[in-house]
């Protein structure tokens, strides 16, 4: 039996890529950066026989957060984020859908992360890596052979740090000190592109 089951659906215009992570055992399911319009989500869901418990932001950033208050509202799940960007999840000076057109539900989080947390769903257990960079609280999730990167790391890039909040020293010191030391087998999915594998970027992506 694989260690969970796995939806990628790009949604937005930014295609940002959303997880469905799912456990096969008890069927509870999280679901990570729900970047758009969330009928997919739930079909996708249903068809897999997964209830939603859990919802969970990398960063805070409109592209990854866009169907937050909805899913949260059609499902009932915890929302979770680093506390060091839950600001942006509902300030209203933080919000830049609006200029681009958009119109986003602001949600509280139900839970503040940390580094070394455990976000748990079903019986799966994933570790909370705080990586900043992209954003002050930009984290990555590590469990069961794999890293959900977010905007840290991509498949032969990096993230942007020249948005507010972004900090290119801080994202240099998070892929040398916190995923370097990870094991190369990793399979990386990150907020955009295709999956990855850690030694694979290790020795060929050219940011780092």
């Amino acid at each position: 039996m694989e260690p969970f089951l796995l939806e990628v659906l790009p949604l937005g215009w930014f295609q940002t890529n959303c997880y469905l992570v799912g456990c096969p055992e008890t069927h509870q399911a999280m679901v990570v950066d729900p970047g758009g319009e969330v009928t997919p989500i739930l079909e996708r869901a249903r068809e897999q026989g997964l209830t939603i418990a859990l919802v969970v932001n990398t960063h805070g950033h409109h592209d990854h957060i866009l169907g937050n208050a909805e899913l949260v509202r059609r499902t009932g799940a915890e929302l979770a984020v680093h506390e060091l960007d839950a600001p942006l999840l509902f300030a209203p000076e933080y919000d830049i859908a609006p200029l681009l057109g958009l119109r986003r539900e602001r949600c509280r989080p139900t839970r503040l992360l940390r580094a070394g947390d455990t976000v748990s769903v079903g019986k799966l257990r994933f570790t909370v890596l705080h990586t900043p960079g992209h954003t002050p609280g930009s984290i990555c999730l590590l469990g069961h052979g794999a890293l959900f990167s977010g905007d840290t790391l991509f498949y032969l890039g990096v993230g942007r740090t020249d948005l507010p909040g972004g900090d290119m020293e801080a994202l240099v010191r998070s892929l040398e000190q916190v995923l370097f030391p990870l094991e190369d087998s990793l399979t990386v999915y990150p907020g955009h592109g295709p999956a990855t594998t850690l030694g694979f970027e290790k020795r060929h992506n050219p940011f780092l």
